[in-house]
């Protein structure tokens, strides 16, 4: 199976950049992962709903270029369905199990995602109610799907 993680920003803290390249690292044995970042849009303080709209718009428009064609696309939104890891990891395999061999994980910007690109998702994933910096929640997809192979190979590791 092949994975990417398009995600908006680049990533520039040294621990959360090992972070990945240690879930990257470990992924490499069950699966073809890369992450595509995009430039963000700079926002200005106190933007507009409206600025905040078009600037999601033109990340979207980032994204959606970024998506390989026939990869079943999951994006990371808050109003998406929680999970909890077996269900995640089940997800994952039944993906497998129907072909879908190319998934896209998609994670915003600090604004979020924009309608153009939820509305190509086939699918919309929540992971918490709480909200996240989206540099560190790069670490926390990474390391989930890890925890996904494992589960689905009955590996330890989850418990």
């Amino acid at each position: 199976m092949k994975l990417d993680i398009v995600c908006v920003g680049k990533l520039k803290e040294k621990y959360l950049l090992e972070g990945i390249q240690e879930y990257s690292k470990r992924l490499s044995k069950y699966c073809k992962m890369q992450i595509i970042e995009i430039a963000d849009e700079k926002t200005k303080d106190g933007a507009s709903a409206n600025e905040e709209n078009i600037i999601k718009q033109k990340e979207g428009e980032k994204i959606l270029r970024a998506i390989k064609e026939n990869s079943y696309i999951v994006a990371l939104d808050l109003k998406g369905e929680m999970l909890t890891s077996e269900q995640f990891a089940d997800f994952i395999q039944k993906r497998g199990l129907n072909r879908d061999s190319y998934i896209t994980f998609i994670i915003g910007g600090s604004l979020g995602i924009s309608k153009d690109v939820l509305s190509k998702a086939h699918y919309t994933l929540c992971f918490s109610k709480m909200t996240f910096p989206h540099q560190l929640f790069r670490v926390m997809v990474t390391e989930q799907i890890y925890r996904a192979y494992r589960i689905n190979l009955g590996e330890p590791y989850h418990k």
